[in-house]
């Protein structure tokens, strides 16, 4: 049986990236700062409209992905593409990264899915998602021996949106679960929150997620409270661990009765925030199944997440282990 550190569960989107001022999302309807789910005409109105942009495989869990193998793991991923020309740039961009994704592509319509991202100027992202081919990813694609053989598994909220999807999640958490292994999920977005809060907490009080990883604003939308002390609270009873970036104030990891406090990576400049939840999860994950303390996990978060967010697009270009190693975490 093949043995992974991360099996990555989610969404195979293609990013395409512009940069816009407020007025544009204003006057396209666009929430800034959400991940928006659109159709096929919008996605084409939307693409219609934007500036020069740039094309980069994303995705939230296939960036943590990408994320993990550029750590030194190794990373195994499930995700739909279709077979066209989008689909066949987001197998070679992940296979590049040294990601193993074997999910067998969709023939035939829908197409591989796309997101336009906007980037304002002060480096928020505002995503408008049109999800393809992913709506088809289901129990059948499924691999055993990868769920068996992972350390963690770990997938996105936003999968929660493609039926079908949420199938093959508690099938792999099954196979995961039986071997001895744990299960992470990333609540992805306080809008996706609002619409699955009750299924959310289900996956998390049943023990189908051991590992919770979020945002400031997601934990108190699960908690439907304006304070964060509160949400952290009633999160700490909830799952094994929770892993809450704060964005500059850093992030806090709990577990049990134990709270880590970790500080932010100083940077530059702040570029663009596509991805940065997805980077810090990568370098939790890859810290966690190392065995390393959670301090060290939170810290190599904070470094991917810290180097995301100087760069456009959702996948680090640096090597990752190389910048721990300099930066003296490994």
């Amino acid at each position: 049986m093949p043995e992974y550190d991360v099996l990555c569960i989610g969404n195979a989107i293609v990013d395409i990236i512009a940069q816009c001022d407020e007025a544009f999302l204003e006057s396209n309807g666009i929430i800034k700062g959400a991940m928006n789910l659109i159709d096929a005409r919008r996605a084409e109105l939307l693409y219609s409209r934007m500036g020069p942009a740039i094309e980069a495989s994303g995705g939230s869990a296939g960036n943590t992905a990408a994320g993990v193998a550029s750590f030194g793991g190794s990373a195994a991923f499930f995700g739909k593409v279709s077979n066209d020309p989008l689909g066949d740039i987001y197998i070679h961009d992940i296979h590049a990264q040294g990601v193993a994704f074997d999910t067998r592509p969709l023939q035939g319509e829908p197409p591989t899915a796309r997101s336009m991202i906007f980037v304002t100027p002060d480096g928020e992202r505002s995503m408008n998602t049109y999800l393809g081919a992913c709506v088809e990813l289901g129990p059948e694609d499924v691999e055993a021996d990868k769920a068996a053989g992972a350390k963690v598994t770990y997938f996105e909220g936003y999968l929660w949106d493609p039926p079908r999807a949420k199938e093959a999640i508690r099938q792999t958490a099954r196979l995961a679960h039986a071997a001895g292994r744990e299960v992470s999920m990333t609540l992805s977005d306080s809008f996706c929150v609002d619409r699955y809060r009750d299924e959310f907490l289900e996956l998390m009080r049943s023990g189908t997620v051991d590992i919770v990883s979020a945002n400031s604003h997601e934990i108190k939308s699960l908690y439907q409270t304006a304070s964060f002390e509160d949400a952290l609270a009633a999160i700490r009873k909830d799952c094994k661990i929770a892993a809450v970036t704060r964005s500059e104030k850093g992030s806090v990891i709990v577990r049990g009765n134990e709270t880590v406090t970790i500080q932010a990576t100083t940077i530059r400049e702040l570029v663009d925030t596509t991805g940065a939840g997805d980077l810090y999860a990568a370098g939790f994950l890859y810290g966690y199944t190392a065995g390393r303390s959670l301090q060290d996990c939170g810290d190599l978060g904070s470094l991917a997440a810290g180097l995301v967010i100087q760069q456009i697009g959702p996948r680090p270009r640096q090597n990752l282990r190389r910048e721990a190693e300099q930066a003296g975490l490994l």
